[in-house]
């Protein structure tokens, strides 16, 4: 609540005459700030930089606060790193699991997946590329790396059980090296990232993906 009272005024001189002091000055309440906000430019900057060089100074002038306030609101670099890697997968990179859930058949899924993955790593507005790849670059971090690589692998094991099933349905051939497939279709993905990184266009991005298809198995 905020008081209605008027202060105390604080007289002009001294008893014996002499000049008042100043009367001390009341300390600010802290600096607040919309936690939303400083968590999308921490992913903008894990995500430009990698986790490893990505330090605490950066962060802070990245997000506009204070190492204090950071600490506060999000625990250290490696608990906000989590919470940005959240907000990546909700934001950014849920194509993936979005493409293998709605399309109807495997290969469908596996063409919407390339082509957002060309939209995604090359738009304006963010860093090129992925966050779960680049990330990880000359991390020296164990724990992230290896939480970076279970991300990954995570995805290529979702496009093996789609391939699995499509196998079961009669929509792949019965040989079909689902797991191979799911390795194909992971590192065109990854290798895309890298290529945005390098500066390749969305357009170029898309005509990999069309000489990846020509590969697709058929019955």
């Amino acid at each position: 609540m905020v008081s209605t009272e008027h202060p105390a005024k604080t007289p002009d001189t001294a008893p014996n005459g002499a000049s008042a002091p100043p009367a001390p000055r009341r300390r600010g309440r802290p600096r607040s700030f919309d936690r939303s906000t400083a968590l999308e430019k921490a992913l903008m900057a894990f995500w430009a930089q990698g986790y490893e060089a990505t330090s605490v100074s950066d962060l802070t002038r990245e997000m506009g606060i204070g190492a204090p306030s950071l600490y506060a609101a999000f625990g250290d670099k490696r608990a906000l790193f989590d919470e940005v890697v959240v907000e990546y997968d909700k934001k950014y990179g849920s194509f993936g699991a979005t493409a293998l859930a709605e399309e109807p058949t495997a290969r469908a899924a596996v063409e919407r997946v390339l082509k957002e993955a060309a939209v995604v790593y090359t738009e304006p507005g963010h860093p090129r590329g992925c966050l779960y790849v680049h990330a990880a670059t000359n991390c020296t971090s164990p724990d992230v790396e290896a939480s970076l690589r279970d991300r990954r692998n995570a995805d290529i094991a979702g496009f093996e059980r789609r391939f699995a099933a499509a196998v079961a349905a009669g929509e792949l051939p019965a040989g079909t090296d689902t797991s191979a497939l799911a390795r194909f279709t992971g590192a065109m993905i990854q290798g895309m990232s890298q290529q945005a990184r390098d500066g390749a266009s969305r357009e170029e991005l898309e005509a990999l993906v069309e000489i990846a298809l020509t590969n697709w198995p058929r019955g």
